[in-house]
């Protein structure tokens, strides 16, 4: 890893996370999109903001819509599949060479 970069994020599109800290915290959700440059995910129902749209082609009507903002990746946790705690991902190598990511707790691999 170079000097300015940062560690990759865990968390993947679809993973099922919690919420551990901010005004959302606590409420579970799946993960809808990921940036990983600036380090911040899209969770389903949680962190809402109001947005001001304008009437457009494609949106005939106007108005305020609720949605989904990002949350930074260090404020959520995996739920792991198999043991349904929140967990630490690590890293591992399997027989045939492809990385997959297990959980610290019950070791148990997640992309199986």
């Amino acid at each position: 890893m170079r000097k300015n970069q940062l560690p990759p994020i865990r968390v993947k599109k679809n993973d099922i996370v919690k919420v551990i800290a901010g005004n959302s915290r606590g409420k579970k959700g799946k993960v809808l999109k990921v940036y990983p440059r600036s380090r911040r995910v899209v969770v389903e129902g949680v962190n809402f903001i109001l947005r001001h749209t304008r009437p457009s082609s494609q949106t005939q009507q106007g108005g305020i819509q609720e949605r989904e903002a990002p949350v930074n990746v260090s404020n959520v946790m995996l739920i792991c599949p198999k043991c349904g705690g929140t967990t630490r991902i690590g890293m591992h190598f399997t027989d045939d060479g492809s990385k997959v990511r297990f959980c610290k707790k019950c070791r148990e691999m997640i992309d199986a």
